[in-house]
């Protein structure tokens, strides 16, 4: 609904109803891509907890809930690969010590896209089913993202495409400023046997 109310905001040319002469100033059209982006980053704190639950229809809405920031791969790779990887140098979630946050950045979001279309890939060609197929979840995850943004550009006109790209960006990258400070530095040792220690209260 915020989202659908911004598209609104910046599309609109009379506000006068809000006590606004004409439309939105591109400084105040920012500043609303940035505040909507707030609401999309906490609907990827949502949609991480949604995609852990047991309920199909939960899980559903994890992706839902990621379409506004178009990062629907995120229910793939937090769940199969972060879990699994974390505090290790495999996981692109994991800050390494003495990196900054903007050399994180662009590595975590190319490496979880990688990630997660790698562990999708692996998953459907266990069960026989093609990769290009709706059975994809990174594929149907990133539709609903493209059928949202087409139907918002559609309505509002092409006038609100820099401003959405503006909120997903900074929603996804609120989500990479938490895993950054969480999992900075860490990292599990490997045993005698090959494997990664688990998870402890130190890590």
């Amino acid at each position: 609904a915020s989202l659908v109310f911004a598209c609104y905001l910046w599309s609109a040319e009379d506000l006068s109803w809000l006590g606004i002469d004409g439309g939105l100033g591109v400084m105040s059209k920012i500043g609303l891509a940035v505040s909507v982006g707030v609401v999309a980053g906490i609907g990827i704190n949502t949609a991480h907890e949604l995609g852990h639950k047991k309920v199909e229809f939960e899980r559903r809405l994890s992706k839902w809930a990621l379409a506004p920031s178009f990062y629907g791969h995120f229910y793939i790779e937090h769940n199969r690969g972060h879990h699994v990887r974390v505090a290790t140098p495999e996981d692109p979630a994991s800050a390494r010590f003495g990196e900054s946050f903007w050399r994180f950045l662009p590595r975590t979001v190319v490496g979880s896209l990688r990630s997660a279309w790698r562990l999708e890939r692996a998953r459907l060609e266990r069960l026989g089913k093609p990769v290009w197929s709706v059975h994809n979840d990174v594929l149907n995850a990133w539709a609903i993202s493209v059928v949202l943004y087409a139907v918002l550009l559609g309505v509002f006109g092409l006038s609100i495409a820099p401003y959405l790209v503006i909120q997903a960006i900074f929603g996804f990258s609120l989500l990479e400023v938490v895993n950054y400070l969480e999992h900075y530095g860490l990292l599990r040792q490997k045993t005698a046997k090959g494997r990664y220690e688990r998870c402890s209260p130190a890590h």
